[in-house]
């Protein structure tokens, strides 16, 4: 199983694999051109209140995680992306896009260990 996460304003290499966006919103500053994309699964995104809730405060981080897997659970869109995803990630090597600056907070992280999980059982 090979997911990785990295920034979409990081450049493209080869061994990305297959590119996937997973924010709701498309990244300022970045053409479709430079970004690359295999995809872009805006669904499997927190919803607009989760976000605007969250707003990238570290204090806030351990409850989004939370909110953020139970919406993966329970709502219908994200959960038809995840299965999408999941039948990607079996086929492929891929890495998930996301535009937030902190690497070590943020929704891309938050997913790849709930795919890593969904994959192991």
């Amino acid at each position: 199983m090979n997911i990785e996460i990295k920034r979409i304003y990081d450049p493209a290499e080869a061994n990305d694999g297959k590119r996937i966006l997973v924010d709701r919103l498309w990244p300022r500053g970045i053409t479709k051109e430079k970004a690359m994309l295999d995809d872009w699964l805006k669904n499997i995104a927190p919803s607009q209140q989760l976000r605007v809730w969250f707003g990238h405060k570290s204090e806030r981080f351990d409850e989004f995680v939370e909110k953020y897997r139970q919406e993966l659970d329970t709502d219908p869109e994200k959960q038809s992306a995840v299965l999408q995803l999941i039948e990607i990630i079996k086929k492929n090597h891929v890495t998930l896009l996301y535009g937030a600056k902190d690497t070590s907070i943020n929704q891309a992280l938050v997913l790849k260990n709930y795919l890593e999980e969904k994959l192991t059982h």
